[in-house]
């Protein structure tokens, strides 16, 4: 509780200083300006050394008296003001309320702070830059999407929840992880899938208790609570993480920004990338070994447009056995979707494939 309280008054101390400069610049008759760390493509780079996408150095100036910059400025300096308040009283709000909370006309005026939620996210994620302090952290939340079960007891806001015992929507997976408590963790890893289809047929076969693990899944790229809790789960509770995915672009690109991190969130990595996941989903030799051929659906332009960018990544660039199967997938010009595993039997996945690849240690990294 102690150390609550001490994360509590930090937050609140960054964005009271943000305010007190932005206040002494406008007593000495100076224009105020905020320093906005560059998110653009140029300015994030791939650290080796950590294994994860980074935010470079570069920086930018926005001034208050400026016809250019004062909206964003207004705008960013209000959100600070609204997560401030969220902080103190230690509530949360969502992107959405956000924008309805900040939709007001400037007095004296017809102009409104904000016009659309477009500007409020925008506003929102400059403040991350700033502060270096995460949208969760600023107690601003987004919507719920992914599902988990294992036999895990946590304890979240005074709740204690068993994840194995929440049904056959598991445990809705909130915006914000970062404070839960884990109180009993019997695992002996964590497979995260990118389809609730895929998860929902796991778990009615309890594959998390045939195969003592536990099973996460979004629809779709994976929320930033969600990459946070795979995150604390490897580091606080020492359960490796694999990724299951099509055989296809996408599902790969899945596994990238799970693992390295993505250009969007470069400035989050070290909170929510993973560089020690890996990849437990369908390969090139998987199509052979289980007779999925009929299964091959061809690609589309789109597909191969994304194989060839995901090949140029350079934290894949000079990984052989990425490499490879990235020529394989290229020279099938088709892609395999998991699903195709229920045309051998609806827990065919839960009692073969999985069994095998964990045995066999079928994993790329």
């Amino acid at each position: 509780m102690a150390s609550d309280n001490k994360n509590t008054k930090k937050k609140i101390s960054q964005l009271e200083d943000l305010g007190n400069g932005i206040y002494k610049e406008i007593e000495r008759g100076q224009n105020p300006y905020l320093i906005v760390p560059t998110r653009g493509l140029a300015n994030v780079k791939y650290s080796k050394e950590k294994g994860i996408l980074t935010l470079g150095e570069s920086t930018s100036k926005r001034y208050f008296l400026n016809v250019g910059h004062v909206r964003k400025f207004v705008q960013t300096v209000a959100v600070a003001s609204l997560s401030k308040n969220l902080i103190q009283s230690d509530k949360h709000t969502s992107l959405r309320d956000v924008f309805y909370q900040m939709r007001r006309t400037i007095p004296g005026t017809k102009i409104d702070v904000v016009d659309d939620q477009t500007e409020t996210d925008k506003a929102v994620e400059d403040l991350e830059l700033i502060t270096d302090l995460t949208r969760e952290q600023l107690h601003i939340t987004a919507n719920k999407n992914g599902a988990v079960a294992g036999d895990v007891v946590i304890e979240d806001r005074e709740d204690t929840i068993d994840w194995a015992k929440m049904g056959s929507g598991g445990w809705a997976i909130p915006s914000t992880t970062e404070d839960i408590e884990f109180k009993r963790v019997n695992a002996k890893f964590v497979l995260y899938m990118e389809k609730a289809a895929i998860w929902d047929r796991l778990n009615e076969d309890r594959a998390w208790k045939k195969l003592n693990c536990v099973i996460i899944a979004s629809q779709g790229q994976a929320t930033r609570g969600i990459r946070r809790l795979l995150q604390r789960l490897y580091n606080e509770q020492n359960l490796p993480v694999y990724i299951l995915t099509d055989f296809d672009p996408w599902g790969f690109y899945i596994y990238s920004a799970i693992k390295f991190g993505s250009i969007a969130l470069a400035h989050a990595s070290e909170k929510l990338a993973l560089p020690q996941a890996r990849f437990m989903g369908l390969l090139a030799d998987d199509i052979e070994r289980y007779d999925l051929k009929r299964h091959l659906i061809k690609f589309k332009d789109v597909d191969m447009v994304r194989l060839k960018q995901i090949q140029k990544y350079e934290w894949f660039k000079d990984n052989k056995p990425w490499t490879e199967e990235f020529g394989k997938m290229e020279k099938l010009g088709a892609k395999v979707e998991l699903n195709a595993f229920t045309a051998k039997g609806l827990s065919f996945m839960t009692e073969k494939y999985l069994p095998e690849k964990i045995k066999e240690k079928k994993f790329l990294d």
